[in-house]
């Protein structure tokens, strides 16, 4: 057998949340969106299947960087679709970091800590060394913990909500997590659930050139099963990262789908309110039950008990049909061991988990 690089032996891969068989279940541990697509979209992706499946896509996806930049008062050289906003991530790794295959020392990459996982997974199959600055125990940043890596890294990715927390960092604090000579990655996956322009002020603005925004339209527009996302940075960083792509990264349906939904902003300013109303009847719910509920701007809240009990919770959930994601977290300092990250589902569904955990043996 031929064997893998080094730096893949020992690499742990990223586990997603798990996708049950079957009927029956609440499924509010992978925070989609609990309605269907656009309408639009939907009729987009149709009408592309009948008439352009013997064909390649348009390899730069042109009509989908429009909408896009559209969204967000752009020109679509400033635009670069992607297969789900996470190959844009590894992009961003391909293009700008140097691994220590080679023997150097290789490019640092950064988060902060908690936040999404597969930053570090990436970073490991790139074999390049990873630094994950733990927050406080509010997650807000500790600017002590932070400095010398803010200085050191190349890719500093930042999730704007975070995840699992929901939190929102202004600003003035983002400003301040620029790194020295690298760039500073905002993943915009949850930004529509609490302002679709978080980042562009900073993009657009004086640094702008050390700013990269991506987005999916996984959360906010029902698309999670299309898989298409896009970057947004100065036209010279989209450039660079459209060099590295697949040839034919997005295929037709995915393009004519996304460009569609795009569109729809009636359909999404809808939806957002849905989101936002119910994930505030779902905190007060969960407080009203002896939580404590993170702030959050995205499609989800992230909670936990003052008896600790979250992992007998999540499998007596479990054990009735109601999926929600268990967190533990390591080498977190000021924070908490763990908690509960529940996706923001229907009223039925946020209904059917307040009940289920009101039953929960205390």
């Amino acid at each position: 057998m031929v064997s893998p690089r080094p730096a893949v032996v020992p690499l742990a891969a990223y586990a997603p949340g798990e996708q049950p068989r079957g009927d029956g279940w609440v499924k509010l541990n992978t925070n989609e969106l609990p309605f269907p697509p656009p309408p639009a979209a939907v009729e987009a992706i149709r009408q592309a299947a009948g008439e352009r499946l013997n064909r390649y896509p348009d390899p730069t996806g042109l009509a989908f960087r429009q909408a896009a930049a559209d969204r967000l008062g752009l020109t679509p050289d400033w635009i670069l679709p992607g297969n789900g906003s996470d190959e844009n991530l590894t992009l961003l790794i391909r293009t700008f970091c140097r691994s220590a295959d080679g023997g150097g020392e290789g490019d640092l990459i950064a988060s902060p800590h908690p936040t999404y996982t597969l930053y570090r997974t990436l970073a490991e199959i790139q074999n390049c060394p990873f630094e994950a600055v733990p927050l406080n125990g509010d997650w807000s940043w500790n600017w002590d913990r932070l400095e010398a890596v803010r200085q050191r890294a190349k890719l500093f990715f930042v999730p704007v909500p975070n995840s699992p927390s929901g939190t929102v960092w202004p600003k003035e604090v983002l400003e301040r997590l620029i790194p020295d000579d690298g760039l500073l990655v905002l993943d915009g996956a949850y930004a529509d659930f609490e302002d679709g322009r978080l980042g562009l002020d900073l993009l657009e603005g004086p640094r702008g050139d050390r700013i990269v925004l991506t987005r999916t339209l996984s959360k906010s527009y029902g698309l999670a099963g299309l898989r298409l996302g896009f970057a947004a940075a100065r036209p010279e960083v989209i450039g660079a990262m459209a060099k590295v792509k697949d040839s034919y990264n997005c295929d037709s349906l995915a393009l004519a789908g996304g460009t569609a939904a795009l569109r729809d902003s009636d359909w999404l300013g809808e939806t957002v309110r849905a989101v936002r109303a119910e994930r505030q009847r779902l905190a007060d719910g969960l407080t009203a039950l002896g939580f404590v509920v993170e702030p959050s701007g995205g499609n989800f809240v992230f909670c936990t008990h003052p008896d600790r009990r979250h992992r007998a919770r999540f499998d007596f959930l479990k054990e009735r049909k109601i999926l929600v994601r268990y967190f533990a977290f390591n080498n977190w300092p000021d924070g908490v061991p763990d908690g509960l990250r529940i996706t923001v589902g229907t009223a039925e569904e946020t209904d059917a988990l307040l009940n289920a955990l009101a039953e929960f043996p205390g």
